[in-house]
């Protein structure tokens, strides 16, 4: 049997993993396990939005993730965002919960060997330097590789490893830009418009997190590591999904068409009366049946330029425009109590506080509670993901800076006192 690395020769606790035999399969008694993750460590040394979210959703399945900070200024998400009770911040707390905190001066020489034993000590590194910082600090990949051969290293950045655009830093809306959802983004003939969090730093968290996870299975077959790179420019690009399809085999661009669809039709958000709105999609021609039926529009049902989908695309404003001036007859209450059992999709576009009154949403139960030790009671939204018989949670608060630099030198790494306070004197760590 192999295990997930050489380093993983001290017990494992509840690790899933240790039940996996070599090319084979396990039971459902050696799959069983409170934490799917337990016995993974992570070496967190990524800021912003992308690797944090990656890793966060790693520690919600139990992975063990350090975060690895400079000293004194932390992440830079410390900074953005609502400030919340206690000096931190909306945007901090939103993708760094199930985390440990470490400041490491890398610069320094001590630094620098504090951080390599954290390598060898680790199953998993995510990083998000722009290409080349971290080799001109001797810790780029053909070293960490050489101290842990087993190793899972993840590079993430705005544009890939190489290229011409290799050396440019990389932010969310800048790869929506340059990858074209802005330019699909936003009401017709208006301007571009950036969606209102930052969903390609977030897609390219998952593509990571299912990487790392393809990774550890790999792992499990051959005892060897892998680098593994995801940029923002890729994850946009690939994320143009049917976008992209349509370019590439049918020469047709995809245009801003506020809330509706390009290719069904009726689909979007329909102002109501007294000005809330109500979202209806209807992409097979029962449902358009049925939408005319319940909204009181029967003769839109015959109608031989209505009969298809297509023929309803083609024919979108004349359509659009009898559906529009009907819906501004009611307000969305009214609607939906006429809606309600409808067999297409439909719901209100809510604000952000209706989001958190939602009936499904309450009853999901997405919103976690924590007792955080400066803010006091942290709500965060938890993970969207649920097991039948596997932990996927909020266990702990996001940390404060340098909250865990000396348990971890000293639980994880066994440090001794006398070697902790002199990293700590020479200031290699804070």
């Amino acid at each position: 049997m192999l295990l997930l690395s050489h380093r993983i020769v001290r017990p494992l606790r509840t690790s899933c993993f240790t039940g996996l035999k070599y090319m084979g399969t396990a039971s459902n008694e050696e799959v069983k396990c409170e934490k799917p993750l337990a016995g993974v460590r992570v070496l967190d040394l990524s800021r912003i939005v992308m690797g944090p979210f990656c890793t966060m959703t790693l520690g919600d399945l139990g992975a063990e993730v350090i975060k690895v900070e400079r000293p004194v200024v932390g992440d830079e998400t410390r900074r953005w965002g609502v400030p919340v009770t206690g000096g931190e911040t909306s945007y901090f707390l939103s993708i760094n919960r199930n985390k440990k905190s470490i400041c490491i001066d890398f610069k320094s020489t001590e630094g620098r060997k504090v951080l390599l034993d954290l390598v060898s000590a680790s199953d998993v590194l995510v990083e998000n330097y722009v290409p080349g910082k971290l080799d001109a600090l001797d810790l780029g990949y053909d070293k960490i590789q050489k101290t842990n051969p087993s190793l899972i290293y993840v590079s993430l950045t705005g544009y890939g490893p190489n290229g011409p655009y290799a050396s440019r830093p990389g932010y969310d809306v800048i790869a929506a830009s340059v990858g074209g959802l802005l330019h699909i983004t936003g009401p017709e003939n208006g301007e571009p418009c950036k969606i209102g969090v930052p969903m390609t730093d977030i897609a390219a968290g998952l593509y990571a997190h299912g990487a790392i996870l393809a990774a550890l299975f790999n792992r499990l077959k051959t005892g060897k590591g892998v680098k593994i790179d995801v940029n923002l420019l890729s994850t946009q690009v690939a994320c143009l999904a049917t976008a992209a399809s349509a370019w590439l085999n049918a020469g047709e661009e995809a245009k801003r068409r506020g809330s509706s669809h390009d290719w069904i039709v009726p689909y979007e958000a329909l102002e109501a009366k007294c000005g809330g709105r109500i979202t209806i999609g209807a992409g097979s021609n029962a449902q358009f049946s049925s939408l005319c039926s319940l909204i009181g529009l029967n003769h839109l049902i015959d109608d031989p330029k209505y009969k298809t989908n297509v023929l309803r695309v083609a024919n979108r404003d004349t359509l659009i425009g009898e559906i529009r001036s009907r819906f501004k007859e009611k307000t969305v209450e009214e609607w939906l109590k006429i809606l309600d059992g409808a067999p297409f999709p439909y719901g209100p576009v809510n604000t952000i506080p209706q989001v958190f009154e939602n009936p499904q949403v309450k009853h999901l139960g997405l919103v976690k509670s924590l007792n955080h030790p400066k803010v006091g009671n942290l709500r965060i939204v938890g993970p969207p993901v649920q097991y039948s018989n596997l932990s996927n949670e909020v266990h702990s608060t996001p940390p404060l800076l340098g909250e865990h630099t000396v348990d971890v030198l000293q639980n994880v790494l066994k440090y001794s006192r006398e070697r902790v306070d002199s990293l700590f004197e020479m200031k290699a760590v804070s």
